[in-house]
């Protein structure tokens, strides 16, 4: 993301290298788009008529797509997105990039796992930033876990009420000495906080849910539908609001002889420094006051400290680009890809 007040040349920048970086392994069709963008002074100038924090391309990307925009040329995307140009400045301004990867759960499993059986006691979550809260359900879902040589499954058993067609199964490829459950923890209460919750009864936001997939995903939006049909056999608690000011009190509706854990994916880039430390405080002050556990499963871009820090100092940045380190009560446990798609444990 370039800085705040970047100008024009920031904002193409952006999108170049989201064309050049980001998009290609995972949608020629975005690649183009973004290039195209980056290339169309025009484009830009309208664009940099929005707020900064509504720049970023994988918005206006979904806000296309959203309104209908298929997988085509980037002469005929131009002419939607001029022809549609009001209308995809409303979703911008009115919608954030909420999305809801439930395939995060194949890279949290284990820790989530490992803190039941080390404690001895069900799950209570709380995840911040939760959108719809799809993440939510870690025990209604089907794992598959690669680790080149054999592959190890996980499914919920009949009580977990999966889905008509079945849950979605999760695969992720590990590496390391990644301490795979034999069997998935029980969550006995699930809520969640974000500033705008979507509602997965609401048709409007399940739509805008599978407009924020990348065009070429087909396996990411059958898995979405799929999470949402389990989601929806019992919906969880999510609360509105920022994640400091709510935090302490939905704690405080957890079952008190369950494990408490909070945790997050892609959400501290977010909060700026004193926000990331205020939370880190409350953090701490759940863990000493409840046995709160922590997993954080964020982008290298974050790990800088409020102090000018980083958790990992040994670690080459270069490693986890592209990926995310998951910290676990603080501690690095491991780099998980970002939509759970694979699993090196440290």
């Amino acid at each position: 993301m370039p800085s705040a007040g970047a100008g024009k040349a920031g904002t193409a920048d952006w999108y170049r290298n989201f064309g050049t970086v980001d998009a290609p392994g995972s949608s020629p069709c975005y690649a183009e788009w973004s290039l195209g963008i980056a290339g169309d002074p025009g484009l830009i100038r309208r664009i940099d008529e929005w707020p900064h924090n509504k720049r970023q391309p994988l918005l206006i990307l979904a806000a296309a797509r959203f309104l209908g925009a298929g997988i085509t040329p980037y002469p005929e995307f131009r002419e939607f997105l001029l022809a549609r140009w009001d209308e995809v400045t409303r979703i911008v301004l009115s919608r954030a990039t909420q999305t809801n990867e439930a395939g995060r759960c194949a890279t949290l499993l284990p820790s989530l796992a490992g803190i039941a059986a080390a404690e001895g006691r069900p799950l209570a979550l709380i995840e911040v930033g939760a959108s719809a809260g799809l993440a939510l359900f870690p025990d209604k879902y089907a794992y598959e876990y690669d680790d080149g040589t054999s592959v190890t499954r996980l499914a919920p058993g009949p009580d977990a009420r999966p889905a008509a067609d079945g849950p979605p199964v999760l695969r992720c490829t590990v590496s390391g000495a990644v301490p795979l459950p034999t069997e998935l923890p029980e969550v006995v209460w699930r809520a969640g906080i974000d500033l705008s919750p979507l509602d997965i009864s609401n048709p409007d936001d399940v739509a805008w849910l599978e407009a924020l997939i990348w065009p070429e995903q087909d396996f990411r939006r059958d898995r979405l539908r799929r999470a949402i049909a389990v989601a929806q056999q019992d919906p969880p608690l999510l609360v509105a609001g920022d994640l400091n000011e709510q935090l302490v009190a939905l704690a405080a509706q957890a079952p008190s002889d369950a494990a408490l854990v909070v945790f997050h994916s892609a959400v501290m880039a977010y909060l700026d420094a004193s926000e990331r430390q205020a939370f880190r405080a409350t953090i701490g002050r759940l863990a000493a006051e409840r046995g709160c556990h922590w997993l954080s499963n964020e982008g290298h871009t974050v790990i800088a400290q409020a102090d000018g820090s980083v958790v990992v100092p040994e670690m080459d940045e270069a490693r986890l680009r592209g990926r995310f380190l998951l910290l676990q009560d603080g501690v690095p446990a491991a780099i998980a890809g970002p939509h759970g798609q694979s699993l090196e444990w440290l």
